[in-house]
């Protein structure tokens, strides 16, 4: 039996005040965004990573569409170069809120927001694993990293 994938609520959680993740989107999941109220949406997908996912070109239009900012940072899972995570904190400081960012699980989303939060000289890395915890995304194997990159702003 074949299901309509409207049908199945999409799967967003919140991090902090206006920032949240979410799973894979499909153009359509976008009117869902915005009645949501999300301003913007950030895709951590790389063109071509999935046959769901060939480019952002349709997401990013009907974004648009609707009034949604678009930003794309597409990385590859757990390889994220200085570069990838200053573009993400860049984005979190320029976009409308809230936002809405996504990859294939959500997990990519969230270990660029953390890496991004943890370069703030008063970050607090207990509490960031724990709100990517309670978003279904156990962030201990990079913990080292994130205090790393915290006390170096110190």
């Amino acid at each position: 039996m074949a299901f309509d994938a409207k049908e199945i609520p999409l799967n967003i959680h919140e991090l902090e005040p206006g920032f949240a993740i979410s799973e894979a989107l499909a153009p359509g999941d976008l009117d869902e965004v915005a009645q949501r109220g999300f301003k913007s949406v950030i895709c951590n997908r790389r063109p071509g990573e999935a046959d769901d996912h060939p480019d952002d070109a349709d997401l990013s239009a009907r974004a648009k569409a609707l009034g949604i900012e678009w930003r794309c940072i597409p990385v590859t899972p757990g390889d994220y170069s200085d570069a990838d995570i200053a573009a993400f904190g860049k984005a979190l400081d320029d976009l409308p809120t809230p936002i809405l960012a996504f990859c294939r699980s959500g997990k990519r989303a969230v270990h660029l927001w953390a890496h991004s939060k943890s370069q703030g000289a008063s970050c607090d890395i207990p509490a960031l694993l724990a709100a990517a915890r309670e978003a279904g995304h156990d962030l201990e194997e990079r913990r080292a990293l994130l205090e790393q990159a915290s006390t170096k702003q110190q």
